[in-house]
């Protein structure tokens, strides 16, 4: 499996980006985490600068849509091959900034993805 980023990754165990990362490594997929706080959740290190993140095939997002917006350079700059949009992540105006630099857009749960084989 090719690389993925949990964006908008918590420290906090009932959140679902942390159980993303978890799940992903259960699944043997190389995973790396952003978040606004630094950390681990298990041997992935929270980083909060995008800038030593690359060769990222999948982006998952578990931050809102307003909040979203700060980050269009950054996500685009990573030149993700799919991002999939998690339940309450939902942004068209993002999934046409993504569709025009020829990146998946996918709305999608990646515990669901994972779940059921489909990631």
């Amino acid at each position: 499996m090719k690389k993925t980023l949990v964006f908008g990754a918590s420290l906090k165990p009932n959140r679902y980006s942390h159980v993303a990362v978890k799940r992903l490594l259960a699944n043997q997929i190389e995973t790396e985490a952003f978040g606004l706080k630094e950390g681990r959740i298990d041997s992935v290190s929270i980083k909060t600068d995008l800038k030593n993140i690359n060769n990222i095939h999948t982006l998952t997002l578990y931050i809102g849509p307003e909040r979203q917006v700060s980050y269009y350079d950054g996500i685009l700059a990573l030149s993700p091959k799919r991002v999939i949009f998690n339940p309450g992540t939902e942004n068209p105006e993002l999934y046409d900034l993504l569709e025009k630099e020829g990146i998946e857009v996918e709305v999608a749960c990646t515990l669901v993805l994972l779940g059921t084989g489909q990631y």
